[in-house]
């Protein structure tokens, strides 16, 4: 996995995909199914959720990446697993690093718009946010049809209003477009948000410096 790649990867955990809002639907405990792109590639993405944390997985090349964060954003593991190299790798954000990362997401505020249409079947609404740092504005498209549990979503997102559907995800200065395809209940496997046994635990900077850059 490259610098770009787990950069693009912090952004999606950090901003994960669970919001609470007025909705008909309403999921304790499941799995969300994203598409987004990294590095010109489009990747689906599986983000595991239940009320105190969140597991975002997905394939790149011959790397499994893993994502574990709490409700609380205090905690953040990168897990990296390559059979064919006999990597089984979990990167443990410290406190300060957690921090550091939230420090570089964006500042928005949120103007509904009349907008509406309908993405991978939810009922969606047009908001423009604008971030007050750079003056960017970017077009997210939310629902009510749906609530999850506040697991790892990024700050910027909780006042929006509804559930993103589709949206910008922002790291290290780096943004990308999600699309939200599905979401199932269900009660997620035992070890879902841990890290098993068989992982060697390592620093971020040890991560970033297998993915070749600091």
């Amino acid at each position: 996995m490259n610098i770009k790649i787990f950069n693009v990867a912090l952004g999606l955990a950090l901003t994960a995909t669970a919001i609470s809002a007025n909705a008909q639907k309403a999921y304790k405990e499941g799995v969300v199914t994203i598409s987004t792109a990294m590095q010109g590639q489009q990747v689906e993405a599986k983000s595991y959720f239940r009320a105190d944390s969140a597991a975002m997985q997905f394939t790149t090349g011959p790397a499994t990446i893993k994502i574990l964060t709490d409700a609380d954003g205090k905690s953040l593991v990168v897990m990296v697993d390559v059979p064919v190299a006999s990597i089984k790798k979990a990167a443990v954000a410290t406190p300060d690093e957690v921090d550091q990362a939230l420090a570089t997401l964006p500042t928005l505020t949120f103007a509904p718009g009349t907008e509406t249409k309908v993405i991978s079947g939810f009922n969606c609404k047009k908001v423009v946010a604008t971030d007050t740092k750079t003056s960017k504005t970017y077009d997210v498209w939310v629902t009510n049809d749906v609530t999850l549990p506040v697991t790892g979503i990024a700050k910027y997102y909780r006042s929006i209003g509804g559930f993103p559907v589709q949206y910008t995800s922002f790291s290290q200065g780096q943004s990308t477009e999600v699309t939200v395809k599905s979401i199932t209940e269900q009660k997620n496997p035992a070890g879902t948000f841990g890290i098993p046994a068989d992982f060697e635990k390592i620093t971020l900077d040890d991560l970033k410096a297998m993915s070749g850059g600091r």
